[in-house]
């Protein structure tokens, strides 16, 4: 299917076009597979993203090149966020987990003065260094924070503390100055490992297994250590 300016003339090869963007699809979706849990099938993913890409492909009207490729990016995550929006990334339980951990992470650094290694949590939460680690690698979907974090009845409602006039809108709290400057001095206080984690996935845009061939460690030990650096990031935030 070819289209067409207002005029007539041949615009592009519509065809083709998916074919040249595909691999964009592909890695959007497995940079954002970091974020959902194992649950989770890329494939879905990847379709809802060919999805963005048509809508993209269907409703441009500008100059093509990097131009046209930012903004195909940009309904291709929408996309894929809209698809995953109903979804439940987390069940309670791991939920729950997770914020035993960030609870974990508060104390162990309030009595020792530096951040606790695997061990250290692993023993203050009463369980095996292997049950840590198989919980964080559950819990891969764990997000910086949630929109549970702004309501009212919440046990602890931090994130009202730290930021103003965000009505409720996640994307207005990580663009109050507050909130960032918070946050990036956060990630500074990070162990080595994780804050390379950090950088070279939301910095760099690297998936997790080009992280983990950089860092010479699976895939699953870069989930792990992301997920870690969420809950060490979300303690910090609630007590800053």
């Amino acid at each position: 299917m070819d289209m067409y300016t207002a005029s007539g003339t041949k615009k592009i090869d519509t065809e083709q076009f998916i074919i040249e963007y595909t691999p964009l699809v592909k890695r959007i979706a497995y940079h954002m597979m970091a974020r959902l849990p194992a649950s989770v099938q890329v494939d879905d993913l990847i379709q809802a993203g060919m999805i963005g890409l048509l809508d993209a492909i269907t409703r441009y009207e500008g100059s093509y090149g990097r131009q046209f490729e930012s903004y195909a990016a940009q309904r291709i995550r929408g996309s894929i966020l809209d698809e995953l929006r109903e979804a439940d990334w987390l069940s309670r339980g791991l939920r729950k987990k997770m914020r035993q951990i960030e609870a974990a992470v508060n104390l162990l650094e309030q009595r020792n003065g530096c951040a606790p290694n695997e061990q250290e949590l692993a023993d203050e939460l009463k369980v095996s260094l292997d049950e840590y680690q198989s919980t964080l690698q559950s819990a891969r979907g764990a997000q910086l924070i949630y929109y549970e974090d702004f309501q009212q009845d919440d046990d602890e409602p931090f994130l009202d503390r730290l930021v103003s006039n965000t009505e409720g809108d996640p994307l207005n709290a990580l663009l109050d100055e507050n909130f960032r400057a918070t946050l990036i001095a956060a990630i500074d206080h990070l162990p080595e490992r994780e804050k390379q984690v950090m950088g070279m996935h939301y910095e760099q845009e690297m998936n997790l297994r080009e992280i983990g061939e950089v860092l010479g460690v699976s895939e699953s030990r870069v989930c792990q250590l992301h997920t870690q650096a969420i809950a060490r990031l979300r303690s910090k935030l609630r007590n800053s």
